[in-house]
């Protein structure tokens, strides 16, 4: 008589969604998106340093005490912050995976070249580098102070803001980096809808054009800060 043998168990749903490649290109989509939302909604915040520190100040507060009384002081703060990071290290890590796959599923040259690709898309790789590093520079200098010129102040964003933009690698650092964002989001919203499904023939030049302008509203906007800063009017 046979022994029996354990019937190996079937891969949950989740896990076969992260094993293939749709289900990492969604879930590359569906984290970015979380991050462009949170993109537009900080660049809108930002742009409330134009209106003098007292709002800005406000503003800051104000994100420290969303939800109150049903939520705890900073609690609402630290559920988004949890949301991002989840979306960063899941878009991330989706990238390096499908970049191997890719590689390895074509592991000689190509006889012929290929069709040269656009400069977003040929820099999304680096320029998603360039944005990790970035958000590590950033947090270290406007919320955690470490390595913040000009001496940190907590509770005091709007003179941090001010401290930082007013060092010429502050404003390298930011407009490089903004920069990068404003390529990632021209290519990846793109891709997003078609991973999603929501382009087509006739819907591909509106997406198109959709992310010209998210792109652009979001470098511009991002980029006016420390502009403003440099030339004075905002000090």
């Amino acid at each position: 008589m046979a022994l029996a043998t354990r019937t190996d168990r079937r891969p949950s749903m989740t896990r076969t969604l992260w094993d293939s490649t749709v289900g990492k290109k969604t879930i590359m989509a569906v984290s970015g998106l979380v991050m462009l939302l949170y993109l537009v909604a900080h660049m809108v915040g930002n742009l409330k340093i134009f209106f003098g520190s007292g709002e800005f100040n406000h503003y800051a507060h104000w994100l420290r005490t969303m939800g109150e009384p049903v939520l705890h002081y900073e609690w609402a703060l630290w559920l988004v912050r949890v949301v991002l990071v989840a979306a960063v290290v899941l878009h991330a890590v989706s990238a390096y995976q499908l970049s191997r796959r890719d590689i390895r599923a074509r592991p000689t040259a190509y006889v012929h070249r290929r069709p040269r690709a656009s400069y977003a898309t040929r820099t999304m790789r680096w320029g998603g580098i360039i944005l990790g590093l970035f958000i590590v520079w950033h947090i270290l200098d406007l919320t955690t102070g470490t390595v913040h010129s000009g001496g940190f102040q907590a509770g005091h964003p709007y003179q941090n803001v001010i401290d930082t933009f007013s060092t010429w690698y502050g404003n390298v650092i930011y407009i490089v980096a903004v920069l990068a964002l404003g390529l990632h989001v021209r290519h990846g919203f793109w891709s997003a809808a078609q991973t999603l499904g929501a382009g087509n023939a006739t819907r591909d030049r509106l997406l198109k054009t959709l992310a010209d302008v998210l792109a652009l509203a979001l470098t511009v906007g991002f980029v006016s800060v420390p502009v403003a800063v440099m030339t004075g009017v905002v000090n």
